[in-house]
């Protein structure tokens, strides 16, 4: 499958998360490197479909997507000092929960995927296979999108030397 195949399916499941005025703010908000928040939820989201893909492990699709979406939706940059940024890898899971239960209806595993997606930094682990699959795609994710401009200078650099 193709990425907009993913974005097909996570449209057909969750249109109504993408374009809501919570993810409208995740836009501006950076996440990892130059990443925002609203792109690395629909890469998480898009990871996760992926694992499913290819592991063929039975899930609810349509939570799955959901709580992909909405698993860093704490609606704030994190990057800018504040005393209530101070914990963030330890609250923001509890942020985002509170803030999502406000502008959707979520579902049990929903709210579990979102509460739990920061194991092992949060040392209760997910209730479903929906939360545990969150959590490894997150992780993917957050170490490419960390690490990709330092891949693109390497790659720079290589190129001029190459040259030489």
């Amino acid at each position: 499958m193709k990425k907009n195949d993913y974005l097909e399916i996570i449209r057909h499941h969750a249109n109504d998360i993408l374009e809501s005025k919570g993810m409208e703010k995740e836009k501006k908000f950076i996440q990892h490197g130059n990443v925002s928040v609203y792109e690395h939820s629909v890469n998480v989201a898009i990871e996760c479909l992926k694992i499913v893909q290819y592991t063929n492990i039975p899930v609810d699709i349509k939570s799955l997507i959901r709580g992909s979406l909405l698993h860093d939706y704490f609606l704030y940059d994190w990057h800018i000092p504040d005393k209530s940024h101070n914990w963030h890898g330890f609250v923001h899971a509890k942020i985002a929960l509170k803030n999502a239960e406000k502008d959707f209806k979520l579902n049990e595993i929903e709210k579990n995927m979102i509460k739990r997606h920061m194991f092992p930094l949060n040392i209760i682990p997910p209730k479903y296979r929906e939360g545990v699959l969150l959590c490894i795609a997150d992780k993917i994710v957050a170490t490419k999108e960390t690490i990709e401009p330092y891949i693109i200078k390497l790659e720079k650099i290589k190129t001029i030397f190459s040259n030489i």
